[in-house]
């Protein structure tokens, strides 16, 4: 495998080199690697293939599915809603969406979807596959559902549902498609190389993704996995309704889509951009993506305790995970960091009190639920790295 490409200041060589030995794995094909400290990027690498011939060299600009990674930027788009005054994190979401306060739902506010307090984190009527690509038809199945629990009374990880719950408030909040608004106002505005939903002209830069062989995960993930056996349990409901949420990764419809709880598209470098300036209280370097009091609301604890979802303890803020404070469930920086993993791999995440960005993006799979071997590996040698510098 061709060697390590990219930048990295020599004080954080031995992260380089932990990144090059991750990628000698034999199942190993493709990832990246940014890390922001206060304003500087310290590392931006980048090594492996992009398609699963192993023919075509993983680039400077490379894009790949960071599924849940994307969730925060939805987050911050909706919190911009508040910012503006078109939306309420504390009113009743109906305010704005009429046909949403059916079924029990006519009380549940954006700050308990945020948190996955809403008890709306699947559907339970199975939905056809195209459904997923079908805006009209998930917000239908959205607004049709009932909670499945008492709404605020406990938490759930919403893995998929949650791109309509936001997604639709969104479009009639900012008269933008949801994909289109997160796109100018988060992504051009911030400089990140990143999307939800693909333009034609960018599709050849994305990167196939595949999964890692014989590899099995934690107890967390086996727990997951062996729920999501049960079609009709919450978590079973919750990552595999539309079934095509399994099955649509590679495809242009998914890379399309907008479901932005998990199909955006992008690179390390953008994801360590964005928390560099969350990093920051939303602001920085002449960009400002959100006022510093919803970004200290986004990363307050709204929800903590073992998840209905997900079947382990998990700790939520707005939109983001907070740090778990147990292995294999935090960020591997500092107590205060927050951010978002993604299926399979991705991460990306801020220390506040280090002015730390990180982004890792692979497109190999691995099968944690929570964060990913090799992106902690990573996080906690940078950690070493800025601790010897102190």
């Amino acid at each position: 495998m061709a060697e390590v490409q990219g930048y990295f200041d020599p004080r954080f060589e031995s992260v380089r080199a932990l990144f090059a030995e991750q990628q000698t794995d034999e199942q190993a094909r493709g990832a990246a690697l940014c890390v922001t400290v206060g304003g500087d990027t310290v590392l931006d690498l980048w090594q492996g293939v992009m398609d699963k011939e192993n023919q075509q060299v993983w680039e400077q600009d490379t894009l790949v599915n960071v599924f849940s990674c994307t969730k925060p930027l939805g987050a911050v788009a909706i919190l911009q809603q508040v910012q503006a005054g078109k939306l309420e994190l504390d009113a009743p979401v109906a305010d704005v969406w009429p046909q949403f306060a059916v079924a029990g739902k006519d009380q549940i506010t954006l700050r308990q979807i945020l948190s996955h307090r809403s008890g709306l984190s699947a559907i339970r009527q199975t939905l056809p596959p195209e459904a997923l690509f079908d805006w009209d038809a998930m917000v239908k199945a959205v607004e049709e559902q009932d909670p499945w629990w008492e709404p605020d009374s406990d938490h759930g990880y919403a893995p998929v549902t949650y791109a309509w719950l936001l997604g639709e408030p969104l479009a009639r909040a900012s008269g933008q498609r949801p994909g289109a608004y997160i796109n100018q106002h988060i992504c051009q505005a911030a400089g990140m190389d990143f999307f939800v939903g693909v333009p034609d002209s960018d599709l050849g830069r994305i990167a196939s993704v595949s999964r890692l062989r014989n590899q099995f995960g934690d107890e967390n993930a086996r727990k997951v996995f062996a729920a999501m056996g049960q079609p009709d349990s919450l978590t079973g409901k919750a990552f595999t309704n539309p079934s095509s949420m399994m099955t649509s990764t590679n495809l242009t419809e998914w890379r399309q889509a907008e479901v932005f709880s998990a199909n955006g598209s992008g690179n390390a470098r953008s994801l360590a951009r964005f928390w560099q300036l969350m990093a920051h209280g939303g602001s920085h370097d002449g960009v400002s993506l959100l006022d510093s009091q919803l970004v200290n609301e986004m990363q307050r604890e709204h929800s903590a305790g073992m998840d209905k979802t997900l079947l382990a303890p998990t700790r939520f803020g707005l939109g983001c995970m907070l740090e778990q404070g147990y292995e294999g469930g935090g960020y591997g920086m500092g107590p205060r960091a927050w951010g978002h993993p993604g299926a399979g791999g991705a991460l990306g995440f801020c220390d506040p009190d280090r002015q730390v960005g990180f982004g890792y993006v692979t497109n190999t799979m691995g099968p944690y639920v929570l964060m990913d071997p090799r992106a902690l590996a990573l996080s906690r040698e940078v950690k070493r790295c800025l601790q010897q510098l102190d």
